[in-house]
């Protein structure tokens, strides 16, 4: 079957790209035609619109920045989706959204699978992000060598919209644990002891965790290049405090940690990298976390 992938940006682009090198035929979309190019060399065709590229493909794989950005492509879509023609969605949306859209393409005859990823962009380069699906059993099991070949950890969450919720719950952590990694770094930076030990005995004590072992040394060595945004980073925090109204469960630390990245958004703009909300407290102490040894970004 032909893939078509709409969206290659910082993490739509790897997805893609890993698809190409597990053999499969693509055909690739971005509104900035020049992120095509690296695609094309590897073997992808290039589509000029998302209408075109559904008229050229079996299905479609989508990772878009917002669930409007989702809903304006998917109606581009079909407006030329082949008889058969199934949506799978990367991109990180709310359930209420999932529900929509999906509702949306189905009256047009296209069933939709949800799967979000998440891990970071240097394991999406890799081919070893995890990957988060909703939807039918079915359609899980008729894209599942391509999920494969996106991550290589696949969990089916349930139906439609469970991937959501797990996805924003997972984000919600991540910004969680990176603020208090930051709290953490700095007491030990304030403490006095060697930042590179600390960030080491951190990673191997009970006090770890995934975004400490993986943004802390973006932290340490001041590049913050996580390729995650704080616009982005609001967004799933806006999610998850929407859940947590909906489901009834206060979410305290959630709602600190989205009150420290509106703070953040204010000082460094929305296309800030997400990791850098540690400056805040750098800046606010006139002290630094910088240790040598730490890349600039996570291979």
């Amino acid at each position: 079957m032909t893939i078509g992938y709409i969206g290659l940006g910082n993490l739509g682009g790897h997805l893609a790209a890993s698809l190409i090198r597990a053999g499969f035929s693509v055909v690739v979309h971005d509104r900035d035609p020049s992120l095509a190019e690296r695609h094309r060399a590897m073997g992808a065709g290039v589509a000029s619109s998302p209408a075109e590229l559904a008229g050229r493909v079996d299905h479609v794989f989508t990772c878009l920045p917002s669930p409007a950005v989702s809903e304006a492509v998917l109606a581009e879509v079909l407006t030329a989706a082949r008889p058969g023609l199934t949506w799978v969605e990367n991109s990180t949306l709310g359930r209420d959204d999932v529900l929509r859209l999906a509702a949306l393409a189905q009256k047009a005859g296209v069933r939709m699978l949800e799967a979000p990823v998440t891990g970071g962009v240097h394991l999406a380069a890799r081919g070893e992000i995890t990957v988060l699906a909703g939807g039918d059993a079915d359609l899980l099991d008729h894209h599942r060598a391509a999920l494969i070949a996106i991550g290589n950890r696949l969990f089916h969450m349930g139906p439609l919209g469970s991937a959501a919720v797990i996805k924003v719950i997972t984000n919600m952590l991540a910004f969680i644990h990176l603020v208090a990694d930051g709290e953490a770094l700095m007491l030990a930076k304030r403490g006095g002891l060697d930042l590179k030990t600390a960030w080491e005995a951190i990673a191997a004590s009970s006090g770890s965790s995934f975004v400490h072992e993986t943004e802390g040394q973006l932290i340490l060595n001041g590049s913050y290049d996580i390729a995650f945004t704080m616009d982005l980073a609001l967004k799933d925090l806006g999610f998850a405090m929407g859940f947590g109204q909906e489901f009834g469960v206060p979410l305290d630390l959630a709602g600190q940690t989205m009150q420290t990245f509106v703070k953040g958004r204010a000082a460094y703009g929305g296309a800030a990298q997400s990791t850098q909300i540690v400056k805040l407290l750098e800046d606010a102490l006139g002290t630094d976390l910088r240790a040598e040894g730490f890349p600039a970004r996570l291979e």
